[in-house]
């Protein structure tokens, strides 16, 4: 893939997107926000080992990114909300004690890619669990010089300067760690961004799951819809996956349907759970 292959997020204060692995890291899950690639987009260690991360600055000026760590937990609807330290928990604030990054800002000419080191250093005494921090990787704005900024007419200007960001989970487990999952409820629900196929995925255990989810017509091989980075936390018991469905598949989701779970590829791709259903 090249790198105009690559998806990009529209410009708002702050963005966040997916995109496929860059040349550098072709076997590689790659996030993109902005002119930053950052890969791999999910990280587990065992409690000893460490590992690195790649940035990829592919833009064309060169620029500058802070490297920050925050607690965030998710909701029923899947979302990741952002944790206060006066609100962590005891096993989120073990997460931050033990996770060990450097360096935490760089200054990254184009198309020049730069190795983040990241390590943790686990108690011996740490109980059995999964424990989980969010490295956030942001573009650090350039400083606008006086004489360059535009006034208005009343000597007043606001000058609006986009925030691109990478978020990307740092999980630890500890011990024998085992889950289990199950969809339920499937349906089609109306948004505002028009039809969504909607079902509850649940998680049991004392660990997360994640995974891709496919939707096939019984008796077909190809999806008719798929999605991938689909995770239940341990904060959470069961939350809502909705998936927005193209109008000329909107149709086709009638009748007997399959909704498969499976592990990502490069850990072996076993299927997680299935569940069968007829969508009328």
């Amino acid at each position: 893939m090249t790198i105009r292959g690559l998806r990009r997020l529209s410009k708002t204060c702050v963005g966040l997107g997916l995109a496929a692995a860059a040349l550098i890291l072709p076997q590689m899950p790659a996030q993109a926000a902005g002119d930053l690639l950052v890969a791999p987009t999910r990280i587990i260690l065992d409690g000893q080992r460490g590992t690195e991360i790649i940035l990829n600055n592919i833009g064309a000026e060169t620029a500058t990114y802070r490297i920050s760590m925050e607690l965030r937990r998710m909701t029923a609807e899947g979302r990741l909300t952002d944790v206060s330290p006066e609100e962590a928990n005891e096993l989120e604030r073990a997460a931050k004690e033990m996770i060990r990054y450097a360096p935490r800002r760089v200054t990254l000419p184009p198309n020049q890619p730069q190795a983040i080191r990241l390590g943790v250093r686990a108690p011996k005494d740490l109980p059995d669990g999964e424990y989980r921090v969010h490295l956030l990787f942001r573009a650090v704005p350039k400083a606008i010089s006086v004489v360059d900024q535009v006034q208005q007419e009343d000597g007043f200007s606001i000058a609006l300067t986009p925030i691109y960001g990478v978020t990307i989970p740092v999980i630890i487990r500890q011990g024998e760690l085992k889950a289990t999952a199950a969809i339920a409820n499937a349906r089609i629900e109306q948004g505002e961004e028009g039809p969504a196929f909607v079902f509850d995925l649940s998680r049991t255990g004392n660990r997360s799951t994640y995974g891709e989810i496919r939707v096939k017509k019984q008796g077909q091989n190809e999806p008719l819809l798929l999605v991938r980075g689909v995770a239940v936390y341990p904060e959470i018991s069961q939350r809502k996956v909705s998936l927005q469905v193209p109008a000329e598949v909107v149709a086709q989701l009638k009748g007997p349907l399959s909704i498969e779970y499976y592990e990502p590829r490069n850990i072996g791709g076993g299927l997680i759970t299935k569940t069968d259903l007829v969508l009328r």
